[in-house]
């Protein structure tokens, strides 16, 4: 051991260190790979819900608004103030809250049907002009790509 070479000795040798940075490296990445593996459990677990409710959301933006109780078809939804004055029977007797809760969710369904009836006549005026607007493009006498062409029955 002498001490004019001084990578001679083993403890106190540049390579030592430069052994040490690889496994520190490697369990860094090691621990960067567990952190995105928990990022991507978490966006499989929460993306399905958010493209679900970006999609009702959508769906619900493109729906036509009824704008009141003048166009035909459109009705005005009941008022429900006093829904427990309404669900009694016989001598004074209030429906249980298991009761409460399907009538409830009777009026709500029913509220939905008369809401989806009153917009018939919106939907059958989109879908005639987008009917309309289809055979006008049948008529086009332009060069269509035979991939976009149908097929003719015989």
């Amino acid at each position: 051991m002498s001490f004019d070479k001084p990578g001679e000795d083993t403890g106190v040798s540049g390579f030592e260190s430069e052994e040490m940075e690889p496994d520190s490296e490697h369990e860094e990445l090691e621990l960067e790979v567990n952190q995105m593996a928990q990022r991507i459990l978490h966006y499989r677990s929460t993306l399905s819900a958010q493209l679900k409710s970006s999609f009702i959301s959508l769906l619900e933006s493109a729906r036509p608004v009824a704008f009141g109780a003048s166009e035909p078809g459109i009705s005005v939804p009941p008022n429900h103030e006093d829904d427990e004055q309404q669900i009694t029977r016989g001598e004074g007797t209030v429906l249980h809250d298991e009761g409460l809760e399907t009538e409830k969710k009777i009026q709500l369904l029913k509220d939905k049907i008369s809401s989806n009836i009153s917009m018939i006549p919106a939907v059958l005026k989109r879908m005639k002009d987008c009917i309309s607007t289809i055979d006008n493009l049948d008529s086009y006498n332009g060069s269509i790509h035979p991939a976009f062409k149908r097929r003719k029955a015989s």
